[in-house]
């Protein structure tokens, strides 16, 4: 079947370049409905990109990505922009993800690093900006009952059990809620940052909100896609911390008020995840992220373990889910 917007993105970039001999490379996708593609022209390289507006919010990623400018952050240039049909022409920013450069020995660093970043982003201005309010945080987390425990897994829970799983979910709400807010990237993790010369520069920040404090830290440090010793994530938590702390002029809170509010959004942030990679492989046919999915539960059975009144949410995923989920990847291989 003919490719319509890619020849109509084709079309708009010769227009724009006046280049006829542009050819689109396509790239490998993310979790969204974008489409990436390299072209050259002039003798450089650039990222042409197919964000549908009926699906993707182009008008946010064109308005963070200019506030995240004003603040020095590295950022795709945009060289151009269609706003009826979804087209960008953006900066190439290469290929060397920081996910694919880190190890046991340059973690830390690298991190450090990334940490750096974050009092910028907390920092910026939070007017237009959505809010991570409560109706928010609620969505997210029953993508997890939808998309995994019913429709992936076949989970169906009682009424009782339903309450008891909506009390935990209030509990994260409320942590998510009584946190210092700031403006949060919303997706900060390795691969959502890349090694530009000597620096990171992030993409994908388009679904950036006003929120809880530690949401970008934990989506780092507990990433949905690689886990690290527990020693080395503490250690990096304190200097993000002091940094903050330092930058923000926040109040005293104490070290276990900090490990509370770090560890129920990262709860919320896998929860949600592991439905979303669900629903990415029922919903956008991508499974690929169905493997991820065991990751994200173990944050969550090994967390939850902790705090004793999330005993339910904790004997659900350890008892229930894990095991289906396990099972079905078996019968699928």
């Amino acid at each position: 079947m003919e490719d319509t917007r890619r020849l109509l993105l084709l079309r708009w970039l010769t227009a724009q370049c006046s280049d006829e001999s542009i050819d689109l490379i396509a790239m490998s996708g993310d979790a969204g409905f974008r489409r990436y593609f390299r072209f050259t022209t002039n003798n450089q390289s650039f990222i042409a990109v197919d964000s549908p507006p009926d699906k993707c919010n182009n008008e946010a990623f064109e308005f963070i990505q200019q506030r995240f400018l004003a603040a020095e952050l590295c950022v795709p240039e945009i060289h151009a922009y269609e706003q009826q049909q979804g087209f960008f022409w953006l900066a190439d920013l290469g290929d060397d993800l920081l996910a694919d450069q880190l190890n046991e020995s340059n973690m830390q660093l690298c991190y450090q690093q990334a940490i750096s970043l974050l009092p910028r982003i907390s920092q910026l201005p939070t007017q237009g900006l959505p809010v991570y309010d409560q109706a928010f945080v609620q969505l997210e987390l029953s993508i997890f009952t939808e998309w995994l425990l019913e429709y992936h897994l076949d989970i169906h829970i009682s009424v009782t059990d339903k309450q008891q799983l909506q009390a935990c979910f209030d509990l994260l709400i409320a942590n998510a809620l009584e946190q210092p807010q700031v403006v949060m990237h919303r997706d900060f993790h390795s691969r959502n940052l890349m090694r530009v010369d000597d620096q990171l520069a992030v993409i994908d920040f388009q679904d950036a909100v006003v929120g809880p404090i530690t949401y970008d830290i934990v989506s780092l440090l507990r990433d949905c896609y690689i886990k690290w010793p527990n020693e080395k994530v503490m250690l990096l938590l304190q200097e993000y911390i002091a940094v903050m702390n330092q930058q923000l002029s926040l109040k005293a809170y104490s070290q276990e008020q900090w490990q509370r509010w770090f560890d129920l959004m990262g709860l919320q942030r896998h929860i949600k995840a592991s439905g979303i990679f669900a629903r990415l492989h029922h919903r956008d046919g991508k499974s690929g992220y169905l493997a991820d999915i065991p990751l994200t539960l173990s944050y969550i059975v090994d967390i939850s373990a902790n705090y004793s009144e999330l005993s339910f949410l904790h004997d659900l995923v350890k008892i229930k889910v894990m095991p289906k989920m396990m099972a079905k990847k078996e019968h699928s291989n």
